[in-house]
Parts: structure tokens; sequence; C-alpha cells
């Protein structure tokens, strides 16, 4: 009964703390893994747009399971991503945001593990800088992977100060 209640609970937390209400984009997938009777395990290449900023947009690979815990969503996902962000436009801010918010979070694992991909300022460099992690809050993941975007003009227009649109 009681690990009927701590699944609920983790599961609702998870879908209320979703970091993004977009879905990302199926670039491409590739198989790793044949499976004779199931599907294969895949890298798979997604991309997502900045929600808050307009002009940037990044792309990162994640290992998806195969077999038949793949199949019916169960399988625990590695935590090996990688993130490339790039400015594709003019740089446009919605909204001021802070050290690490997050651009966008998605589950790992049936309970516990999210993948998040958040984002910073480096001021002295004029430079967005975008982070992907996956955590546990049991055991935690020291894997990541950083990607950086330095604010460059579009055309005529010269980039926004991303240290302008940093809260506090």
């Amino acid at each position: 009964m009681l690990a009927r209640l701590a699944l609920a609970a983790a599961l609702t937390l998870g879908a209320v703390c979703g970091a993004a209400a977009q879905e990302p984009d199926v670039i491409f997938k590739k198989s790793t893994v044949w499976r004779a009777l199931t599907p294969n395990d895949k890298l798979a290449v997604y991309g997502i747009d900045d929600p808050d900023i307009e002009g940037v947009a990044c792309h990162y690979t994640t290992p998806e399971r195969g077999g038949i815990s793949g199949t019916f969503g169960v399988a625990e996902e590695v935590s090996d991503i990688s993130l490339s962000c790039r400015q594709i436009g003019p740089v446009r801010f919605k909204k001021k945001f802070s050290q690490g918010d997050a651009v966008f979070s998605e589950r790992r694992s049936l309970i516990f593990k999210r993948m998040h991909i958040v984002r910073g300022c480096d001021a002295k460099r004029n430079t967005l800088v975008y982070m992907v992690y996956s955590d546990r809050p049991i055991e935690g993941s020291p894997k990541n992977s950083t990607s950086s975007v330095p604010l460059m003009p579009w055309g005529t227009e010269q980039p926004p100060k991303c240290g302008e649109w940093l809260n506090g």
C-alpha cells in the first residue's frame, strides 16, 4: 500500500514539475542494438527551441532502450546525453531569468530519474550557457554536457546583453 502511494506521489510530482510545455522535435533515430522480436535500442536526436529566448535552439542526443521494458515505457534510460545549442536568428529575450533556470525536462525512468536542460548567462562574455544533466534523488548522476551560445549580431541587429536579463 505504501509503495503504491509513493509511486502515485512520484508520478504526480513528475507531471507537475515538468519544466517545459513543449514537446521536442524528433530529428532522427539510429539503431545501435538489434533485437529480434522487440524494438531495437536507438540513439535519438531531438530539437527544442528555448521557450524564453527567441533565436536560440538546442539539439540533444539520448539513448533509448528497446526490448520489452522500452516498449512499455518502464526501462530506466542511461544518463549519457549530449547537447549542442546555437543562435539561429536574432536573439530576443521574452522575460528575465535566473542562473540555472529550466529550459526543458523529461522523464528518464518510470519513477525517479529526469533529464534537465538548464540555462545560464556568462555576462562577461555575453554568452548563454546551456547544460544537460539527469538527476536521481537517491544517487544523483555526474554525467552532463554543456553548450555555449555567444550572442552575435544578426543582420543589422546588435545582440542584447544577457546580463541585463538576469534576475537579481
